[in-house]
């Protein structure tokens, strides 16, 4: 397409330079022209009214939004701005709400809307159980950890989700003496056995896509073993060959795992309606023991590698998005799709990489 056509309405998208260089602008660009948006690349450091006109503000601010909530001044007064300005034109469409998006930037946060879910139980879904330490006095958080039916081993992971790369920087402890390595505030929650795999699944709108990762072997509680540090970026990536994820020998490689489907919706129903998001992802193990599926991480704004033909998926929930909120009064005057769940989903939820119902094993060493 020449570069003199006009497209009807703009797209308006930050997201760090880290993961903009990830980003195949070409093929964004191609994608929203066929479906007749300009992209507006914005700059945080000019004001939005000086940068074109906006339709949809489409954003991963989640970083900055954690700085600005730690008082980080530059941050503070960046989303001020950004906020300020949706405030002022309520008829953009804003991927995703801001206030949506604080929800996943604290752990402690969304793990307790997870595990007042009451649907949850009867369907074999959880949370692995979890506590928040506020302070380094060992005793006091193993007195928490006995009140909240936290057991070892645990992992130990920074409250806020967001923000630093330490955000993603995990100690597997595994007995009452380890527990003086932690670093509050942060999160323990029990660790599930569930042989070395992990399914991640990736969310925009009403499609989802399962992909499955290598993840930390089989542990167990015990006096002797030190913490383990870990990186989920080490350990959980499509090609990570991390020693973390090789089954012991006396561990039961063929043990097989089922992932149901209908768990996985069940889950994404339940987080529609609870956070509200177009675009995330969450991470599920399942328990080699029950088959229960727990839920141990939620992201905003996932990387989409693997999602086949993001971009064009992306642009058709904008779409829908934009319809839904025409077609009824969803807005609440910010741009927030209050009743999402409800409203957006004409053809109900769709799996675009096919059907998943294969077993799966981790890896295992003989």
């Amino acid at each position: 397409m020449s570069d003199d056509i006009y497209y009807g309405k703009s797209i308006g998208l930050w997201m760090s330079e880290k993961k903009s260089q990830k980003l195949n602008w070409k093929e964004l660009i191609k994608a929203c022209n066929l479906h007749g948006y300009n992209l507006v690349k914005l700059d945080l450091e000019r004001a939005f009214e000086d940068q074109g006109r906006i339709d949809v503000f489409l954003h991963k601010l989640t970083d900055v939004i954690a700085a600005a909530d730690q008082g980080d001044m530059k941050a503070a007064n960046i989303i001020s701005h950004v906020e300020q300005y949706l405030s002022n034109h309520p008829n953009i469409i804003v991927i995703d709400p801001l206030d949506n998006v604080r929800i996943l930037l604290n752990r402690y946060c969304y793990y307790t809307l997870l595990q007042n879910e009451s649907s949850f139980q009867s369907q074999g879904i959880f949370t692995p159980a979890f506590a928040e330490f506020t302070t380094n006095n060992t005793q006091h958080n193993i007195e928490i950890m006995r009140q909240r039916g936290v057991r070892f081993p645990v992992i130990c992971k920074p409250t806020i989700a967001h923000g630093s790369k330490s955000a993603h920087e995990m100690v597997l402890i595994f007995n009452e003496r380890g527990l003086n390595v932690v670093k509050p505030p942060c999160v323990v929650q029990s660790f599930v056995n569930h042989n070395a795999v992990l399914h991640k699944v990736f969310v925009v709108g009403n499609r989802y896509h399962i992909c499955e990762r290598p993840s930390l072997k089989n542990f167990y509680a015990s006096e002797d073993l030190d913490p383990i540090y870990y990186s989920t970026g080490e350990v959980c990536k499509a090609d990570s060959q991390s020693t973390l994820s090789i089954l012991d020998p006396n561990d039961k490689a063929d043990i097989k795992m089922c992932l149901n489907e209908d768990k996985i919706k069940d889950i994404i129903k339940v987080m529609r309606k609870k956070i509200g998001l177009i675009l995330a992802g969450f991470d599920v193990v399942i328990d080699n023991i029950t088959g229960n599926h727990a839920v141990i991480d939620i992201n905003v704004f996932p990387s989409y590698d693997n999602f086949p033909n993001f971009f064009e998926h992306l642009l058709d929930c904008i779409q829908d998005t934009i319809r839904s909120s025409n077609s009824d009064s969803s807005l609440d005057g910010s741009g927030r799709i209050d009743d999402y769940g409800d409203n957006y989903r004409p053809n109900g939820l769709i799996n675009i990489g096919g059907s998943h119902n294969h077993v799966v094993t981790g890896m295992n060493i003989i």
